[in-house]
């Protein structure tokens, strides 16, 4: 398996609930929400993992 290492600008975001929307714009379709800013990073970070693993399959 291999690992690629990478840095993306992450664009984050406040809606008008305060859901935090954090995506990135070099990786189309590549978004997510959360309630707190440490929950917000988790899970951009899986999303770009995973963005990268379908895009090389």
């Amino acid at each position: 398996m291999d690992v690629i290492v990478a840095n993306y600008i992450v664009e984050i975001e406040q809606d008008e609930d305060g859901i935090y929307v954090a995506s990135v714009p070099e990786l189309p379709g590549c978004h997510t929400q959360a309630e707190t800013l440490d929950e917000l990073n988790q899970r951009i970070k899986e999303a770009i993992e995973l963005y990268n693993d379908v895009k090389y399959i």
